[in-house]
């Protein structure tokens, strides 16, 4: 019996993990292709209004939603992949088995 939950709930987290990457990486497809319409349309606008193409393209109105919006790519990037250097792989199980171990331990001296 404890082994069919135990791969049922692999299953589930594996299935949520799947969701989330499935979810950034649509993320970062929908950036880049925003992204490169927004830019390619700013340069050509700047162009026809008589800046050079250097002028166009150096221009920080051209890259700020890439910037900012990159940011929150960054964020959703490490919500998504996480920190590996200060919570690793197993941080979450290792959490969640302190903090049962801490109940019961709770409930034995009440």
């Amino acid at each position: 019996m404890e082994t069919n939950y135990s791969k049922e709930d692999k299953y589930l987290r594996a299935k949520k993990r799947v969701k989330e990457l499935k979810g950034f990486y649509i993320h970062l497809a929908v950036y880049l292709v925003i992204n490169a319409f927004i830019t390619v349309n700013k340069v050509i606008k700047n162009v026809y209004d008589g800046e050079t193409i250097g002028q166009a393209i150096s221009d920080f109105g051209t890259f700020a939603v890439w910037i900012f919006w990159g940011i929150g790519l960054a964020i959703h990037g490490l919500n998504v992949f996480g920190l590996p250097f200060i919570f690793g792989k197993d941080w979450e199980v290792r959490k969640i088995k302190k903090f049962l171990e801490e109940d019961k331990d709770q409930f034995k001296t009440s």
